[in-house]
């Protein structure tokens, strides 16, 4: 009978932020969403205030793209809990991203390459390819992978459950499909969008592909209204003064800063 209620009234999607900064430092968290307690949207710092039983419950990881603030914590994660997992995590992202993984960071040399240990035929971590466009349902979530423009190949994600969508720009600069991606999901409640420096360093965020406050402003007038806009991806020690430059350019319903540990539920 459970069974049968769940299927007609499914819970709701749960979406719990590890890491929010652009940076390291005292409660700073670099990139990490835990969706549930099976999904993780990039593998940065606030991975590691997960608990062992939190870690081994990871069984998807879906990664935006190859820079170490979003993939650090990656390999320790399988070093603690993959002896102990009874299926090998699976790893999705497009092959350019794989690639690099495979051929830096899991090369035996900077770290034991787990996708053939402790065999090949039975190892810790397994590569999937998901191109940007492409999309996966997992027990009624859907994950969809969706092109941004950065200084490496990037997606961001749009995640929808029963109750609603949320997206997440991982970093980008100017860029068009993720937008138009955005405006055709009617159910979108939240967007979490990137903005890495303030407006005086605008030629550093364009040479890195992020974004500054007006760089900002003048993407999320492509984005029609409707879900709340959230802010992550804040260099740290610059937090408050980037928010204080995007309400200069956004005074009407001003973006709100994403907190580490904040929840939401779809």
């Amino acid at each position: 009978m459970y069974e049968d209620f769940a299927k007609v009234f499914p819970p709701p999607m749960k979406i719990r932020i590890l890491g929010a900064s652009g940076g390291i430092g005292a409660q700073a968290r670099t990139t990490s969403i835990l969706v549930d307690n099976d999904i993780l949207i990039d593998a940065g710092t606030g991975v590691g205030d997960l608990t062992l039983e939190e870690l081994r419950a990871i069984d998807h990881v879906f990664l935006t793209h190859s820079h170490l603030d979003h993939v650090t914590m990656l390999p320790f994660m399988l070093d603690t809990v993959g002896a102990s997992r009874a299926q090998p995590l699976r790893v999705y992202a497009q092959e350019a991203t794989l690639a690099t993984l495979r051929t830096h960071l899991f090369s035996g040399e900077l770290w034991p390459d787990f996708s053939r240990i402790p065999t090949p035929e039975a190892p810790f971590m397994t590569y999937h390819v998901l191109p940007a466009g492409g999309e996966l349902t997992l027990d009624r979530r859907r994950v969809r992978s969706i092109p941004v423009t950065h200084v490496v190949p990037a997606v961001g994600y749009l995640l929808s459950g029963a109750k609603g969508s949320l997206a997440f720009s991982g970093d980008t600069t100017t860029t068009e499909e993720f937008w138009r991606v955005l405006n055709a999901t009617g159910d979108l409640k939240h967007v979490i969008v990137e903005t890495s420096f303030l407006d005086a360093e605008e030629q550093l965020s364009r040479v890195s592909k992020h974004l500054c406050p007006s760089l900002l402003a003048a993407e999320l007038k492509k984005l029609k209204p409707g879900p709340r806009v959230h802010i992550t991806h804040l260099m740290p020690g610059e937090e408050d003064d980037i928010m204080r430059e995007i309400a200069r350019h956004i005074p009407d319903n001003t973006p709100r800063r994403l907190e580490r540990g904040q929840v939401f539920e779809l």
